[in-house]
C-alpha cells in the first residue's frame, strides 16, 4: 500500500538520480573502452537532468527553470556523444583499438 506514495516524492526521484549518477561514475572509472566510458558519462548526465526535474516539480517557485536546465544538458549531451564518437573513430582508425589503455602513447 506504500508504493503508490513513493512515487510521488522528491525523496524518490534523488534516489533514482543518485543511483544513475554513481552506476554512472563507476563505469567511468571501471570501464577501460572508450565507448564503455561514453555511456556511463551520459549515465552521470541522466542522473543530473533526473535531479534538475525533481528539485523542479517539487521545489520551484518557477517550473520552467529545471526544464531549461534539461534541455540544456540534453542538448550537452547530444554534442558530447557527437564529438566523442568522432574521437573514437579517429582512435580506432590510427590504433585499430577502442581500448583506453592502448592511447598512452599519446601523452605529449
Amino acid at each position: 500500500m506504500m508504493i503508490p506514495a513513493l512515487q510521488n516524492s522528491l525523496s524518490t526521484y534523488l534516489i533514482l538520480g543518485a543511483l544513475l549518477f554513481a552506476f554512472g561514475f563507476y563505469g567511468l572509472v571501471q570501464r577501460r573502452t572508450l565507448i564503455g566510458m561514453l555511456i556511463s558519462a551520459e549515465l552521470v548526465l541522466s542522473g543530473a537532468s533526473i535531479n534538475f526535474m525533481a528539485f523542479n516539480r517539487f521545489l520551484a517557485p518557477d517550473p520552467t527553470v529545471g526544464q531549461i536546465f534539461t534541455l540544456f544538458i540534453m542538448g550537452i549531451a547530444a554534442a558530447e556523444a557527437a564529438i566523442a564518437l568522432s574521437i573514437v573513430i579517429a582512435v580506432y582508425r590510427n590504433y585499430r583499438s577502442i581500448d583506453a589503455e592502448d592511447l598512452v602513447d599519446m601523452k605529449g
